[in-house]
């Protein structure tokens, strides 16, 4: 338990106390925010706020791990690694991206392709050492059977070893690209995607320390989890929540630093690999509900626009919407935070539910 708070403290002081003096060398340097045009004329004032602040998120999050595991004694546990390579690799991703946009000054950054490309070798060398290495206790940190709370009996190795791996590579290069996408929209008000994130990664720190102490090598119950060290996966989840929090600081209206690319990348990715690594991978669209809603009001809009040439919405994503109707910035974002907060809520009862009618 210690681990858990050491991790989430450190990243807590590392991001708020690191942040402005970030902050203070991208004002330097003039790596600043570029502002579409066709958005919300109050975005404009926003131009030039620095950018690429899910570094600090990603760095806070990597100290505050590694502080954990030094305090603990022991060499970081292997679903913890490929937890963290996911969330580094992707961010690395979002930083070539962010960088792309603020050096050409556009707000189109890497090529298409070549982000792709990033994003599949980042998810497929995840699913690989998730689904053929072995932890110490025996278990490989994924399985190939898709999940909704646990592991159903679905399994993509069913029709053979090879083949499940590769249907394993393509499903978790989904979710990663998905979740990525999700985060990447919502990040488009101050605050709102960090806040947002935070709440859910808040509910997977509950989730795989519940997963901890329910573990099959320690409980003898129908209810008990074959998770491959749930407790690695509680100290990189609630070291984002730290990460997340601090660099909230700066980030809530009116943000001094956005997180870019870099952070939302990182983070919808780190949300599929909790998924992945918790067997929770459908529960994840609870958890989640607001990112999957704010990916809904996009795919309502284009495909409403392209089968009748007409808008659902007055812009989309969803927060876009609510700003051309005259809310202000500041109580849309605090709304949908509340909303995050009940799909998070909604989720771990959802998961604790399941749990406790297994036991019965």
């Amino acid at each position: 338990m210690m681990a858990i708070l050491i991790a989430l403290g450190i990243s807590l002081v590392v991001s708020l106390f690191g942040t402005p003096f970030y902050i203070k060398f991208l004002i330097k340097r003039q790596y600043g925010q570029f502002i579409r045009q066709d958005g919300p004329t109050e975005h404009l004032t926003k131009r030039g706020t620095p950018t690429m602040g899910g570094v600090m998120i990603i760095f806070a999050t990597l100290v505050g791990w590694l502080s954990a595991y030094a305090f603990a004694g022991r060499w970081p546990a292997l679903s913890s690694v490929l937890l963290m390579w996911l969330f580094v690799g992707a961010g690395v991703i979002g930083f070539v991206d962010d960088f792309t946009k603020i050096s050409k000054q556009r707000s189109l950054g890497l090529n298409p392709l070549a982000k792709i490309i990033g994003q599949v070798l980042v998810g497929t060398i995840f699913a690989l050492g998730a689904t053929l290495i072995e932890a110490p206790d025996g278990r490989t940190p994924a399985s190939t059977a898709i999940s909704i709370v646990r592991d159903t009996n679905f399994d993509l190795a069913t029709w053979g070893m090879g083949l499940g791996i590769v249907l394993m590579i393509l499903w978790v290069n989904l979710l990663v690209a998905a979740w990525s996408n999700a985060v990447n929209l919502t990040d488009g008000l101050d605050g709102l995607a960090t806040g947002s994130s935070m709440v859910v990664f808040g509910a997977y720190t509950f989730i795989s320390i519940w997963q901890y102490y329910q573990d099959c090598t320690k409980v003898d119950s129908l209810g008990c989890y074959q998770t491959s060290n749930p407790l690695g996966l509680t100290i990189v989840s609630a070291a984002i929540v730290g990460a997340c929090f601090g660099f909230l600081w700066w980030n809530a209206a009116p943000a001094q630093i956005f997180m870019g690319d870099t952070g939302s990348l990182a983070l919808g990715a780190a949300v599929a690999g909790l998924s992945i690594l918790t067997h929770t991978e459908f529960l994840a669209i609870i958890i989640g509900g607001l990112f999957v809603i704010i990916v809904m009001s996009d795919v309502i809009q284009i495909t409403s626009f392209k089968l009748t040439r007409k808008r659902v919405f007055k812009m989309a994503p969803l927060h876009h919407h609510f700003e051309l109707l005259g809310w202000r910035e500041i109580t849309i974002v605090i709304r949908f935070w509340l909303i995050a907060g009940v799909f998070a809520i909604l989720g771990v009862i959802l998961f604790y539910a399941e749990w406790a009618a297994t036991v019965r």
